[in-house]
């Protein structure tokens, strides 16, 4: 299965790619991850991206596309999620031939569909340990009593309206390539609030639905 997956920050988006990677065998492809491990890697693309992380700007597209590209032909064309790519229209176009011109497609574009509130919510409720840097959440995993509350922070970009800003970025960025991808009937919207399983099961009912009309 090929698959493309949205999701706005605090959806889970990730995590369910993981599992998708972990339960049906597909390689989970995160352009962020990946560009981090160049950077680590020190590799010739590695170092040309970090000239631009800090300096603060934007890592090219076509570098991007670069690492998406040779994890797409590691995975051999056939099994892979998409995690946080494509963001733009052109590289939707870009992902569109190169998978023709090796005689693929994609199965299912998926995005996942959480209120905001929900999200804020969600992520607003996350702590840090300034010390260690474990993450905490105050309803799903609080920090320990043997903590000193002074060393449990809550990060500025888990303040609300830090949190709707993000989300609104990531809507005007993802609102032209998803819509690109309705155009063409691709793209399916699957409900992200409920538990892990529940979300889960929706994902593969629809990637399953989607693959059953092609």
């Amino acid at each position: 299965m090929r698959i493309v997956l949205f999701g706005p920050p605090g959806v889970g988006k990730g995590s369910q790619a993981r599992f998708l990677s972990e339960r049906e065998h597909v390689k989970h492809i995160s352009t962020g991850e990946l560009l981090r491990g160049a950077i680590r890697s020190k590799s010739e693309l590695g170092r040309k991206a970090r000239s631009y992380v800090e300096e603060g700007e934007l890592v090219p597209g076509v570098l991007v596309r670069a690492l998406a590209e040779d994890a797409i032909k590691d995975s051999g064309y056939k099994s892979f999620v998409l995690d946080g790519y494509p963001r733009t229209i052109e590289q939707a176009e870009w992902l569109d031939t190169y998978l023709k011109d090796a005689g693929h497609q994609l199965d299912s574009v998926l995005s996942l569909i959480v209120p905001s509130e929900v999200i804020i919510d969600r992520l607003s409720k996350r702590r840090v340990d300034r010390t260690t840097g474990e993450n905490f959440h105050l309803d799903f995993k609080p920090p320990p009593p043997d903590i000193p509350a002074s060393r449990i922070i809550q990060r500025k970009d888990d303040m609300p309206e830090s949190i709707l800003h993000r989300l609104q970025i990531y809507h005007e960025e993802t609102h032209p390539v998803q819509a690109w991808y309705r155009e063409r009937g691709m793209l399916q919207e699957v409900a992200g609030a409920g538990s892990f399983e529940e979300v889960y099961g929706r994902i593969l009912s629809a990637i399953q639905d989607s693959m059953s009309r092609r």
